[in-house]
């Protein structure tokens, strides 16, 4: 009999056992889940735009479509004064602007860049410290980000653009490269040689898998690709932006928890947003509404533009092409196929000549910016090589 009772008594010791363990695990798992939830909340870095720009504002869209402001910000500070070359000055422009259209049902994106040369209205803005901000007429775009920061460069966007910027993303240097290495890296495809002294990059032409910080060098390549102007650089952010997506959409990327934790803890460190998707919800929230969207549902354009009559190195909206796109935007309709077809070539992807300059070796700029298809590249006085001012980022 007492051997009989000893059986129960051992099950019920190790269904005990089992039954700890489980809460245990249960009550560890969840504290490990809010500690990810209050550590990834406390990375992200926001900017109240709605508070400070009040009412007056283009209205929001009512039919399920809205709009984000992306900028790349070439701030020195921090680890950023190490990367990517350049001028190492003290202020801060938006050295990428994008806006990005998201269409009504969600399945589509649409991405129009806008030359941080272009000069436009800069209209009166508050600073982050509550002071006023002067408005300048013939301002260049990215100065609206230096005088009077993230609500600056929102309100001059919405002016040039008549369109309500629902959210606002913004990125450094270090924040773009870790957020490369993150997802693994980037692909590119260059025809010719890219060999830029200022950004660090030296490719061959070919097929390359970029790490973050020769990511971020490709991006900020001009000189040592096509005609060295900032239009020929937008075109390689474009085929960056495409890679990324490509990669970022690869199978099994975000299945693995530890991954997805190295991921998230990455980006939400690494960008700025207004208050609105200034939390792990919010931007999760965002991802799931926008995860259909990959290269294939992705167009993109560069505002139409033409050389400043003030300035040669300058460029200023080309009309009505350029209302034309905004239109389009604001309608939640496909660009103008008259646009899409004037756009600049990417210089990276132009066929390569024959000539002596285009040898491999040689800088690649002379090969680019002389060759590939004439319908689509613009006049001229569309594509003006914009030597940088004084204390403008290279």
């Amino acid at each position: 009999m007492a051997e009989h009772k000893r059986v129960p008594s051992r099950r019920r010791r190790v269904l005990w056992t089992a039954a700890c363990a489980f809460v245990a695990l249960v009550v560890l798992g969840a504290g490990a889940a809010v500690y990810a939830y209050v550590r990834l909340n406390g990375n992200i870095k926001s900017v109240d735009i709605d508070n400070r720009l009040g009412d007056a504002r283009p209205p929001a869209a009512t039919d399920g479509s809205f709009n984000l402001l992306v900028l790349g910000s070439d701030s020195r500070n921090g680890e950023n004064g190490d990367l990517a070359g350049g001028n190492t000055g003290d202020t801060a422009r938006s050295d990428t602007a994008m806006v990005v259209h998201v269409n009504q049902d969600h399945s589509r994106a649409q991405i129009v860049s806008i030359p941080r040369d272009t000069l436009v209205t800069r209209p009166d803005c508050t600073d982050a410290s509550g002071k006023t901000v002067p408005g300048a007429k013939r301002a260049m775009y990215n100065s609206a980000f230096e005088s009077g920061g993230a609500a600056c460069a929102v309100k001059t966007t919405e002016q040039l653009t008549g369109l309500r910027m629902d959210h606002y993303l913004q990125i450094d240097f270090a924040g773009f490269a870790r957020v490369v290495d993150a997802i693994g890296g980037a692909t590119v495809t260059t025809t010719v040689a890219i060999h830029d002294k200022d950004s660090g990059l030296d490719l061959p032409a070919g097929q390359h898998h970029l790490d973050g910080q020769q990511a971020l060098a490709f991006v900020r390549t001009r000189h040592g690709v096509g005609d060295g102007s900032d239009l020929g650089r937008i075109e390689l952010q474009k085929q960056m932006v495409k890679s990324l997506l490509q990669q970022a959409g690869g199978a099994g990327l975000l299945t693995d928890p530890v991954e997805l934790w190295s991921i998230g803890d990455t980006m939400t460190k690494s960008v700025t947003t207004d208050s609105a998707l200034g939390s792990v919800n919010a931007l999760v929230g965002l991802v799931q509404e926008l995860r259909g969207i990959g290269p294939d549902q992705l167009s993109m354009v560069t505002l139409p533009v033409e050389t400043a009559p003030s300035d040669p190195n300058r460029v200023v909206a080309q009309q009505p092409q350029a209302d034309q796109v905004w239109a389009a935007l604001k309608a939640d309709q496909a660009f103008p196929q008259t646009v899409v077809s004037a756009q600049p070539e990417n210089p990276a992807q132009a066929a390569p000549t024959a000539s002596p300059a285009a040898a491999p070796g040689a800088s690649g700029a002379t090969s680019a910016a002389t060759s590939g298809k004439t319908a689509s590249k613009p006049t001229p006085k569309a594509t003006p090589k914009a030597t940088p001012s004084a204390g403008a980022v290279r």
